[in-house]
């Protein structure tokens, strides 16, 4: 059902990005990607593939830059005059900010491509040492006064963010909805953290490498990544009971594909993220994937998780970004106290 959901999404968009392909403008050689900080690896790869496909297709050789960083560092730079053709964010407000604030995209740039223009997804898990040496099962555990999670700064990070959301959304499950409750749950959480870097992959250095911590929180995929690199190094991802759908939107930085001339190739970028073979890179770096297909080849590799998302527990993401990430808000109050180490 899912298959043919994204097939007839794509069907008018896939012949547009055929009549992009046939109309590509020559003077176009390259187009920058900025992306969230631990995608570098998988858009490598999906570069890789998507430049072979231009080619044949069009006959025309095409270059994609790449930009990587936490988030709403990247958003704040395109706002500042970085010139991206695309986004691939793991967090919609970082994108929706380049509308509220900079008039760079359409309002509707969500409707214009499946799944809420997000061709994957993932969601916050644990990577732990070697034999879990603290017994880290769940987000509760993430309290204990001998355990240091490690993640990075939900001020700079859209990793980030979804932890802070799914270990809220845990406390509340847990509190009987009691926001003060979760608060109070987050802030002992937050306390226990010795170091807050600006984005995920920084914090994989800090536990990996600098050996930080007893457990880092980030999305699955990330956790893949590191199994990949490290081998039998010594870590173990721990899915908790619960976590919160991490979606991946991406878009078109409209004002700058029109003033370059880049549309065309931009566009086809965007649409080859659902592609099959696409997919299947995606998958293949830990993510989980839209093409139904793809998905049940891999089904082995994604255990079954509970997922709540974003506009189930708090409202979506702009209630959740003013209530919860705003100056003054949730956030800030359940991150002061346990500053001061």
């Amino acid at each position: 059902m899912r298959r043919r959901h994204l097939a007839a999404g794509l069907a008018s968009a896939s012949a547009l990005a055929a009549l992009h392909f046939k109309q590509a403008r020559a003077e176009v050689s390259t187009i920058l990607n900025v992306s969230y900080d631990v995608g570098r690896e998988l858009f490598t790869a999906i570069d890789i593939a998507f430049v072979k496909a231009w080619k044949t297709k069009t006959g025309q050789d095409i270059k994609v830059d790449q930009s990587y960083g936490g988030t709403s560092k990247q958003a704040r730079a395109i706002l500042e005059g970085l010139q991206a053709d695309v986004v691939t964010f793991n967090q919609v407000t970082d994108i929706q900010i380049l509308h509220d604030r900079g008039q760079l995209i359409p309002a509707n740039w969500q409707s214009r491509l499946p799944y809420n223009s997000s061709p994957f997804y993932s969601l916050p898990a644990f990577l732990v040492r070697k034999g879990n040496p603290k017994a880290i099962k769940d987000w509760d555990d993430l309290t204990r006064d001998d355990v240091q999670p490690v993640f990075p700064n939900p001020k700079t990070s859209g990793n980030a963010r979804y932890t802070y959301l799914a270990a809220f959304a845990y406390g509340l499950e847990h509190n009987g909805g009691d926001e003060t409750k979760a608060e109070a749950f987050v802030a002992k959480l937050l306390g226990n953290v010795p170091v807050f870097d600006t984005g995920g992959r920084g914090s994989t250095t800090t536990f990996v490498e600098r050996e930080i911590g007893d457990v880092l929180v980030t999305f699955e995929a990330e956790m893949h990544g590191v199994a990949r690199e490290y081998g039998d190094a010594g870590f173990e991802i721990v899915l908790p009971s619960m976590s919160i759908e991490a979606d991946f939107p991406v878009t078109l930085v409209d004002r700058v594909v029109d003033a370059r001339g880049s549309r065309d190739v931009s566009s086809a970028y965007l649409e080859f993220l659902y592609q099959p073979e696409a997919q299947e890179i995606i998958a293949g770096f830990g993510n989980r994937v839209r093409d139904d297909e793809v998905a049940k080849a891999h089904a082995g590799d994604f255990p079954a998780v509970r997922l709540v998302t974003v506009e189930q527990v708090f409202g979506g993401w702009g209630r959740a970004e003013s209530e919860h990430f705003a100056d003054g808000g949730l956030f800030d109050r359940a991150f002061s106290p346990g500053r001061q180490r």
